[in-house]
């Protein structure tokens, strides 16, 4: 499975962006990660592919929102109220346990950097 993130960019604090990732095929789980400089990197949303289950962690939660359009293989997240902490290069990922371990994901896109300015 091959993924291609695109939709980061700069940003003054908060304002919004969207993210997308395609794929091209199906696994179990969609999730977006994150990584700041000098920090691990961070889980940030999943998604299943049926869309029924997602997961935030209480730093995006009520701020971001992660949709999966299946006919189109892609993922996007909506950040919305961004805030200069969520700078960072975000990674989507694939994977075939619903889990918020960066270990578990099999696949991996190659990150889009998102800047958020004060």
């Amino acid at each position: 499975v091959q993924l291609q993130a695109s939709g980061g960019g700069l940003v003054q604090a908060g304002g919004s962006l969207r993210l997308s990732c395609a794929a091209s095929g199906r696994t179990v789980v969609m999730a977006w990660f994150r990584q700041a400089p000098g920090k691990e990197r961070e889980f940030v949303v999943l998604i299943n592919w049926t869309g029924g289950y997602t997961d935030y962690p209480d730093s995006v939660k009520g701020r971001f929102t992660i949709s999966i359009d299946n006919a189109k293989n892609t993922v996007y997240l909506q950040m919305d109220s961004l805030k200069p902490e969520d700078t960072a290069v975000y990674y989507c990922a694939a994977g075939y346990q619903i889990t918020r371990a960066a270990p578990a994901y099999a696949y991996w896109g190659q990150g889009t950097q998102v800047t958020v300015s004060s």
